[in-house]
C-alpha cells in the first residue's frame, strides 16, 4: 500500500481487536449460559409450572428460541438502518431485564413469555455482534475469531449445567431454587451492558451510509491515521432490507446460510435441551460421568473447530462434518439399546463433530453479505435457524413419546442430510479473502472443490 497506508483487512491484531472480541465473546458466554440453563431447570420446575406436561415442556424449552427468531429479524434490519453500536448496547438491556423477570413468574405461560422477551434480546446480539466484529477484524484472523464464538458459547452452555445443578441442589435456596437459577444471568448481563458503553460505530457501516469522513475518524481514533478501508465497496445508494437478500444476486447465499445454519442447530438444541430424557430412552445412565463426558466433548469439539477453521477450507470442513453427523444419527437410530458402550462412543463422536462444525455458523453468514445488508443477512439466517431449533425442541418430546427414540433420530438424520446436500451445492469458499471480496464469491462452486 503506497504512502504508508494500511488496509483495515491487513492489520495485525491490536488491543482494540482484543477488546471488541472480548465484549462480543462475553455476550456469547452469557447467551450460551441462558440457553443451557433451561434444560437443567426443566427437571426441577414445580408441577404447576408445567414440568410434567409435554406441551408446556416443549413450549418453555423453545420459548427463548422463538424470541431469538423475532429479535434476529427485527434488530438485524434495524442495525443495517441505524448502525451497529446502538443495537450492540440495547440488546443487553433487554437480556438483563428478561433474565430478572423470570424470578417473578408464577405460571408456565408467564415463564414462556419472559423467555421469548429474553430471546428477542439474544437475537439482537447475535445479528449485530457477528456483523460488528467481522467489520473490524483483519482477514487473516477473521475466520478463527468468528469461529471462536462457538467455543465461548459452548463454555457458557456447559457451565449452565454445572452451575444450575449446584444452585438447584442448594438447601439455602429451597423450593425457589429454580427462580434463582433462571435469574442468575442478570448479573453478568448487566456488567456486559455497562462495558459496551463507548463502543465505536463500524467504519464500514459509516462509509456505506455515505459518511466517509466519520468512518475515517473512527479508524484514526482506534488504529491510527495510516489505516484505511481500501477495497470496501460503498453502496450507500443501494437498497437495504430483507427484500435485497432474495434478489438474484444474493438468493443462493441467503438460502445456503439459512439452510446450513438450521440443519446444525435443529439437532443441537433438540438433543441437548432434553438430553436426560434421550439418554434414558437409549438405556444410557445419565450419571455424572456420562454428563461430564458429553459436556467435555462439546468444549473439546468447539476447540477442534477453531483448528479446523484455520487448517481446512470452510467448504470442506462443513460438508465432511455434515456427513459424519448424518452417519452418527443413523447409527444411534439402528443400534439396539443393549449396545450401551458403542452408543456412548457414537454419541460422543456426534457431539464432538456437532460442536466443531457449529463454529462455522459464526463465520459463513458474516462473510456472505455486503455491509448494507450484512446484519440483516446474519439476522435472517439466525432467525430461520432459531425457528427450526424452536420447532425441533418443541416437537422432540412429542416425537419421542409417539414415535420412539429410533424414529426421532432418523428424522434428525434427514435434517443433517439436507444440510449435506445444500452445502455441497452452494457453500462458497471465503477463506483468506478480504471481507469485501468474500461477499462477492459465487456460491455456485463446482462440486469438485470440496477437499479440506
Amino acid at each position: 500500500m503506497s504512502s504508508g497506508k494500511v488496509l483495515l483487512d491487513d492489520l495485525p491484531l491490536s488491543k482494540f481487536h482484543l477488546k471488541i472480541t472480548a465484549l462480543t465473546f462475553g455476550a456469547h458466554l452469557v447467551d450460551g449460559y441462558i440457553l443451557g440453563l433451561i434444560g437443567i431447570t426443566m427437571t426441577r420446575l414445580p408441577a404447576h409450572m408445567g414440568s410434567n406436561d409435554p406441551f408446556w415442556s416443549g413450549f418453555i424449552g423453545s420459548s427463548a428460541l422463538i424470541g431469538l427468531f423475532l429479535g434476529s429479524l427485527f434488530f438485524g434490519r434495524i442495525s443495517d438502518r441505524l448502525g451497529r453500536q446502538k443495537i450492540f448496547s440495547v440488546s443487553f438491556v433487554v437480556i438483563s431485564l428478561g433474565s430478572l423477570l423470570q424470578f417473578y413468574v408464577n405460571t408456565p405461560l408467564e415463564l414462556a413469555l419472559c423467555r421469548i422477551f429474553l430471546g428477542i434480546g439474544l437475537g439482537g446480539d447475535y445479528s449485530v455482534g457477528h456483523a460488528l466484529l467481522a467489520e473490524f477484524c483483519p482477514k487473516k484472523h477473521r475466520g478463527p475469531i468468528l469461529g471462536s464464538f462457538s467455543v465461548i458459547w459452548t463454555m457458557g452452555y456447559v457451565a449452565a449445567t454445572f452451575v444450575g445443578t449446584a444452585l438447584l441442589s442448594s438447601s439455602m435456596l429451597g423450593d425457589d431454587a429454580w427462580r434463582w437459577v433462571l435469574a442468575s444471568p442478570c448479573v453478568p448481563a448487566i456488567l456486559i451492558c455497562l462495558a459496551r458503553i463507548g463502543t465505536p460505530e463500524s467504519p464500514r457501516w459509516l462509509a456505506n451510509q455515505g459518511r466517509p469522513e466519520q468512518a475515517q475518524a473512527v479508524l484514526t481514533k482506534v488504529f491510527g491515521p495510516n489505516v484505511i478501508l481500501g477495497d470496501e465497496i460503498v453502496n450507500h445508494h443501494q437498497s437495504t432490507g430483507y427484500k435485497v437478500l432474495f434478489d438474484r444476486k444474493y438468493i443462493k447465499r441467503t438460502l445456503f446460510n439459512c439452510i446450513f445454519f438450521v440443519c446444525i442447530v435443529m439437532p443441537y438444541f433438540a438433543i441437548y435441551t432434553f438430553l436426560p430424557k434421550i439418554l434414558e430412552q437409549m438405556n444410557i445412565a445419565e450419571g455424572f460421568v456420562t454428563g461430564l463426558l458429553l459436556n467435555c466433548m462439546l468444549i473439546i469439539g468447539a476447540l477442534i473447530g477453531i483448528w479446523c477453521t484455520i487448517q481446512f477450507t470452510r467448504r470442506g470442513f462443513l460438508i465432511n462434518s455434515f456427513i459424519i453427523l448424518t452417519v452418527g444419527l443413523l447409527g444411534l437410530a439402528i443400534l439396539p439399546v443393549s449396545q450401551t458402550v458403542l452408543m456412548i462412543v457414537i454419541f460422543a463422536a456426534f457431539t464432538l463433530t456437532l460442536s466443531a462444525v457449529s463454529n462455522l455458523v459464526g463465520v459463513f453468514p458474516a462473510e456472505s453479505f455486503p455491509t448494507e445488508v450484512r446484519s440483516s443477512g446474519i439476522g435472517l439466517a439466525t432467525a430461520v435457524s432459531r425457528f427450526g431449533s424452536a420447532l425441533s425442541t418443541f416437537c422432540l418430546p412429542v416425537s419421542m413419546y409417539h414415535l420412539g427414540i429410533s424414529s426421532t433420530m432418523i428424522l434428525l438424520a434427514a435434517v443433517t442430510l439436507i444440510g449435506t446436500i445444500v452445502s455441497w451445492l452452494w457453500a462458497p469458499e471465503t477463506k483468506e479473502l478480504s471481507l469485501a471480496k468474500a461477499v462477492q464469491v459465487d456460491t455456485c462452486i463446482p462440486p469438485s472443490v470440496t477437499r479440506a
